[in-house]
C-alpha cells in the first residue's frame, strides 16, 4: 500500500578518491567558527589531505594548514575511514563552502568540542527520553486511512525492534503514549553503554532527526534503509500529501535534507566505532 508510494533514490555517489599524505611542514591552523545555520565561505584551498598525527589520530590538511574545530581544537580523527570520510567532505566543496550541508564534518566538532559538556550516561538519557514520545508509538484513532497505513507499517518495525531487544514497547492513541517499562529502558540503556562517546553523539543526532529511537536503532542495525527510515517518520505527512497533493519542490527539498542528516548520521556511528578500518586492494603483477 504505502510502500509502493516510496521510490528509492540514488545512493549519495561514490567518494571522492583522495591521497594520503604525510607532511612535515610547519603547523598552521584553520580556525572556521561555523555552526548547521546557512554560512557559507568562498573556497581558500586547493588541495585535501589527510595525515597520521601523535597518538595515531588523523588530521586533516587543507593545503598546509591543519583543520581545527570552531572551539579551537586541533581536528583529530580516531580512525582512517571516518577521516577520509570528512575530507571527502571538504573535497567535494565547489567555489564556495557550504558548512550548512557538511554534516559529517560538524558531528566532529561536536565530538570534539562537547559544548553541551556532557558525559556518556547523560548522551544516554538524553537520546532515550524519546523512546517515551517515539514517532512510531502514537498513533491517530482516524482517518482510518491513516489508522491502516500506521498499524500496516509501523507494527512491523516495532515487532522486529521488539524482537531483537527482547523488550516490550507497544503503540498507544492517548496523549499520553504507550507506557514503556523501567526494564525495557533499562535494557536500551544498557545496549547503548557499548556505544563509545563520538558513536553517541552520531546516534543521538540521527534519532533528533527521525524523532524515533525505534526507526534510528532499526537502521544503524540495518534492518531500514535510511530511505525507509526517513519515510517512515513522515507516515503523516505521506498521506495527506497523497490525499491533498503537495508544493512541488517544497516536499522534495525537506526530503532530500532530511535524508542527507539521517544518512551523514548514521554513516557517522558507523564510522566512529572502534572497530573501523579502511580496506586496501593489494595490486600484483
Amino acid at each position: 500500500m504505502f510502500r509502493s508510494l516510496a521510490r528509492l533514490h540514488h545512493q549519495f555517489g561514490n567518494a571522492l578518491s583522495l591521497c594520503k599524505r604525510r607532511t612535515n611542514h610547519h603547523h598552521f591552523s584553520c580556525s572556521l567558527k561555523y555552526s548547521s545555520v546557512a554560512t557559507e565561505r568562498k573556497r581558500f584551498y586547493q588541495d585535501v589531505t589527510i595525515s597520521q598525527g601523535e597518538g595515531g589520530l588523523f588530521e586533516i590538511n587543507l593545503d598546509r594548514r591543519k583543520l581545527k574545530t570552531p572551539g579551537g581544537k586541533l581536528l583529530t580523527l580516531p580512525n582512517e575511514a571516518l577521516a577520509i570520510a570528512v575530507a571527502t567532505e571538504w573535497d567535494a566543496q565547489r567555489d564556495s563552502l557550504k558548512f550548512y550541508a557538511m554534516h559529517l564534518t560538524t558531528l566532529c566538532n561536536t565530538a570534539l568540542d562537547n559544548p553541551t559538556q556532557r558525559n556518556e550516561d547523560q548522551m544516554i538519557s538524553a537520546a532515550l527520553k524519546f523512546l517515551e514520545t517515539d514517532t512510531v508509538c502514537y498513533r491517530v484513532e482516524e482517518p482510518y486511512g491513516l489508522v491502516d497505513l500506521q498499524k500496516n507499517e509501523w507494527d512491523p518495525v516495532l515487532q522486529w525492534i521488539e524482537n531483537r531487544y527482547d523488550v516490550t514497547i507497544g503503540s498507544s492513541s492517548s496523549i499520553m503514549g504507550p507506557d514503556i517499562s523501567q526494564t525495557t529502558k533499562d535494557t536500551f540503556y544498557q545496549h547503548l553503554k557499548s556505544y563509545n562517546f563520538w558513536s553517541l553523539t552520531g546516534l543521538e543526532y540521527v534519532i533528533a532527526q527521525l524523532k524515533s529511537v525505534v526507526l534510528s536503532l532499526g537502521m544503524i542495525d540495518r534492518y531500514l534503509s535510511v530511505e525507509q527510515a526517513v519515510l517512515l517518520s513522515r507516515l503523516e505527512e505521506e498521506y495527506q500529501i497523497q490525499c491533498w497533493g503537495n508544493v512541488e519542490w517544497a516536499h522534495d527539498y525537506d526530503m532530500y535534507e532530511l535524508r542527507a542528516r539521517t544518512a551523514a548520521g548514521a554513516l557517522f556511528v558507523h564510522l566512529s566505532s572502534e572497530g573501523s578500518t579502511v580496506k586496501r586492494k593489494i595490486l600484483q603483477d
